[in-house]
């Protein structure tokens, strides 16, 4: 009798086993670090001091510790809107563009509200950028549900689309008539965030990414809409036979993830820059892709996620004074660890069998 051979295959699955979620962040630190290590030896340095800089150093003043919550007010603004969607099974890469799109209607709002109390401005602006988020998250959602069309690939597209928006206008329309500088028109005073921090640029974004945490925390664990979330994301066709509506929830989990990127623009244009520039976010819908999957989709597991790759940002400056490695150390680190993280959420809808 003959023998056959059996081949090993990655086979796509929709329950992932249990331990792979949680074994996702671990893995993708330790491979980064694995991968940094041999660009930091190339650069002569030891790659535990460089990472003593990176996480330890930036925490020893009053000034770079602020600054660290700065920088994780958009990153957990992303994360949390990652999340939100990840939670369903629904993998939105499309962030970066949602957030632009909330910037934009931010930018608008804040020049058109010129005079306007800062107690209706403010307001305005927020639910402005949440529902240009969510307008731009609407067609790779609707083309998931209605068509089967894949949203890693159409929400990474839009991302594409949304910089080529953003460049027409500032190259066009809202081109400074004085300097020709590509940004848009400073929005109106009472636009503006308050700082949390006198002689800081801590502002009240940070306060409405402390909400947002808080918010998909109650949401995901104290609704019956959260429980609909966790059902879907762990199996449609378990969570459809329960009688829950797959598409639907779906579709809701897309929009507010839309909306609370849209959010993380509005923060960027009213906290920080107080106008539309074509570099507004270096990659924060990126990172918020990193940041939803080391927090293993949970609240507050995204919060110190966030506030880790806030450290990593700040602790580039430092390591570069300190050992003079290249300063861009730290881009390099968030995209390696987006590159490990992004390839290991993919994967783990295959698993490897016999056949």
């Amino acid at each position: 009798m003959a023998m056959t051979k059996k081949k090993l295959r990655l086979v796509k699955t929709d329950t992932p086993p249990f331990w792979v979620k949680p074994a996702i962040p671990v893995l993708a630190l330790i491979g980064t670090f694995i991968i940094t290590s041999g660009l930091i030896l190339l650069s002569n340095a030891n790659p535990f001091e460089t990472y003593y800089y990176f996480l330890f150093a930036p925490l020893g003043s009053r000034v770079s510790t602020l600054e660290i919550l700065v920088k994780a007010t958009p990153l957990i603004l992303t994360g949390v809107a990652v999340t939100f969607a990840f939670a369903t099974g629904y993998y939105n890469i499309g962030a970066e563009g949602q957030l632009y799109a909330g910037a934009i209607a931010a930018a608008g709002l804040g020049v058109a509200l010129h005079g306007v109390p800062a107690i209706i401005a403010i307001p305005v602006m927020i639910l402005g950028g949440f529902i240009a988020g969510m307008a731009w998250a609407l067609i790779p959602a609707l083309l998931k549900i209605k068509l089967a069309v894949d949203e890693v690939v159409t929400t990474l597209l839009m991302n594409s689309i949304m910089a080529y928006i953003v460049s027409a206008l500032l190259n066009g329309p809202w081109r400074d008539p004085a300097s020709g500088w590509p940004q848009s028109p400073e929005i109106s005073p009472t636009a503006m965030f308050f700082k949390i921090v006198p002689r800081s640029r801590l502002n009240f974004g940070f306060v409405i990414a402390i909400a947002a945490i808080l918010i998909l925390w109650i949401i995901m664990t104290r609704t019956s809409f959260g429980l609909k979330m966790r059902a879907v994301g762990l199996g449609k066709p378990a969570a459809k036979f329960a009688g829950i509506s797959v598409n639907k929830t779906i579709l809701i989990a897309a929009l507010v993830s839309g909306g609370v990127a849209g959010v993380a623009g509005v923060a960027e244009v009213a906290g920080i820059q107080f106008h539309l520039i074509g570099e507004l976010s270096p990659g924060y819908g990126y990172t918020g892709v990193i940041i939803a999957t080391l927090g293993s989709l949970n609240a507050f597991g995204v919060g110190l996620a966030a506030i880790f790759f806030g450290l990593v940002d700040a602790g580039a400056q430092t390591v570069s004074r300190a050992l003079g490695v290249p300063v861009y150390l730290g881009e390099i680190t968030q995209a390696t660890m987006l590159l490990v993280a992004l390839g290991m959420l993919l994967l783990q809808r295959y698993k490897i069998r016999r056949m």
